[in-house]
């Protein structure tokens, strides 16, 4: 195929695709446009094999404008001319916010269906990189925990890195997260987000977004997020709108990470919420200690049969929900009970209490997690008491934020080699095993005297999801042993104290 023959198959492509508004009249003018982005050369053939759908023609093009050094062959510069190219299939904000609420007022899970197949479609979730992802259920005492290594997100660049940082910081926009995000160009250091779209609705009087998130951990993999940029708190009003999204948006769970340090997400920096079509083991976990709180009769709670501390409410009246929710969170953020070291602040008003929370709808009726959370650090676990220990860093060494909460471990991209390694060694075959997996490997190897190259595999991924386990433990405030399911219950008594 030849370049211009290759432009030609793509503005067709283009020309056709659903919600465009294009017509002949066009297709000269966007032929130009994709020539000047893509660059001319000379016409020998640039595609070996045929090329069929529009993103595959998409990253022919961006391959065709390295070739003719429009850009350098970096993936921030072809992140950012794929997205140019896509942007072309893209309706205006205003267009699939018009779509999108036409939509809705019909039937709200058309109005999803079609804002998620558009974000598919225009490659803005990358569907292709999601699938590079290796992802595995773990049965354990508390159900299946879901494993997953992440393999979407490409790594930087070395070359990257170094050009990046002789670029002025503009800071525009203020973060990934902020509503200036849609249509940016992008640069080496930010995201291209030309093909971006946010979906605007209320919440609470206030314009917030709604986007899906581009390397998804789960089906329909949602942002929720602040019109302002502002830091993200939780508070009575966390627990309003966590409500009313799950009313909003049926099928989707919403939920908050934390809003402390080593507890909490990535972006402390900017409001938001994630979502989503998906049900968590957490979610399917049931009530291992009923509670009654006073007052709230028509509300039914419940310590939850998890790693970590949960209470679970459940109620027909959301905002008789949010109340208690508020209450529990005050009583949390200022509870200390150092028999198991439990701390709500230090000497000088530091903060350790917060709550990780989870909403969704089970038919008619709200339900709410709230997951007591505590940032202490001490000098035997410099990175947080309740947090991964030194001995299940080897796997899961980052905080533990709202997803992994649920049960899906977001494992890092070196696991995959790493555990190829280990299962060498498991099977005394040569290798190269990082040291730091040495005591756990050893320790697999004592627990199972048959392992050959047949079972190793699926030996090494449930050990995995036994170390993930391990991890939610760790990060469980009260421990679930008796000493700590009755320092739990101690601490619901005294929700129901003034």
């Amino acid at each position: 195929m030849q370049a211009r023959e290759l432009i030609q198959k793509f503005i067709t492509k283009v020309s056709t695709f659903p919600e465009t508004t294009y017509t002949a009249e066009d297709e000269q003018y966007l032929f130009n446009v994709v020539l000047d982005l893509v660059g001319e050369g000379d016409e020998t053939p640039v595609v070996a094999q045929e090329t069929t759908t529009l993103i595959d023609l998409k990253e022919a093009l961006v391959q065709l404008a390295v070739d003719h050094q429009r850009i350098q062959d970096l993936a921030a510069e072809r992140d950012i001319l794929g997205a140019k190219l896509m942007d072309l299939v893209t309706p205006l904000p205003s267009a699939v916010n018009n779509r999108f609420w036409t939509l809705y007022e019909k039937d709200p899970e058309k109005a999803l269906a079609y804002f998620y197949e558009l974000s598919q479609a225009n490659d803005y979730i990358k569907v292709a990189a999601i699938a590079k992802n290796i992802a595995y259920d773990v049965p354990t005492k508390y159900g299946d925990l879901e494993i997953t290594i992440n393999l979407s997100k490409p790594e930087k660049d070395p070359k990257q890195i170094a050009l990046a940082k002789t670029m002025k910081q503009t800071g525009y926009p203020k973060c990934q997260l902020c509503l200036e995000n849609e249509g940016y160009a992008g640069r080496l250091d930010f995201p291209a987000r030309r093909n971006h779209r946010i979906v605007r609705f209320d919440l609470e009087q206030q314009t917030w977004g709604f986007q899906y998130s581009p390397y998804a951990y789960f089906n329909e993999h949602s942002i929720f997020l602040d019109g302002k940029h502002e830091p993200m708190v939780i508070d009575q009003t966390t627990f309003k709108n966590l409500l009313q999204i799950v009313k909003q948006f049926p099928g989707y769970f919403a939920g908050s990470n934390a809003d402390l340090p080593i507890v909490g997400g990535s972006i402390l920096t900017h409001e938001h919420y994630q979502g989503g079509r998906h049900d968590f083991p957490m979610a399917k976990a049931p009530i291992s200690t009923p509670l009654q709180f006073a007052g709230y009769d028509d509300i039914q709670a419940g310590i939850v049969d998890w790693p970590m501390s949960v209470i679970r409410l459940t109620g027909s009246d959301a905002k008789r929900i949010e109340t208690l929710a508020a209450d529990i969170l005050t009583k949390w953020q200022h509870y200390s009970d150092p028999e198991v070291q439990v701390l709500a602040q230090e000497a000088d008003g530091t903060p350790h209490h917060t709550i990780t929370p989870i909403a969704r709808m089970r038919g008619d009726q709200y339900e709410i997690d709230l997951v007591l959370r505590d940032n202490q650090t001490s000098p035997e676990h410099p990175d947080g008491i309740y947090h991964p220990h030194a001995d299940v860093q080897h796997i899961k060494k980052e905080n533990i934020g709202l997803i992994e909460v649920m049960g899906l471990a977001i494992l890092p991209p070196r696991l995959k080699s790493e555990m190829a390694e280990v299962e060498k060694y498991l099977c005394d075959q040569p290798n190269e095993m990082a040291a730091y997996h040495k005591t756990w490997a050893d320790q697999i190897k004592a627990d199972h005297s048959a392992v050959t190259p047949a079972n190793v595999t699926a030996l090494v991924q449930n050990e995995v999801g036994k170390v993930f386990m391990r991890v939610l433990e760790d990060a469980g405030v009260f421990k679930r042993d008796a000493k700590g399911q009755a320092a739990f219950i101690k601490f619901t008594e005294r929700v129901n104290n003034a």
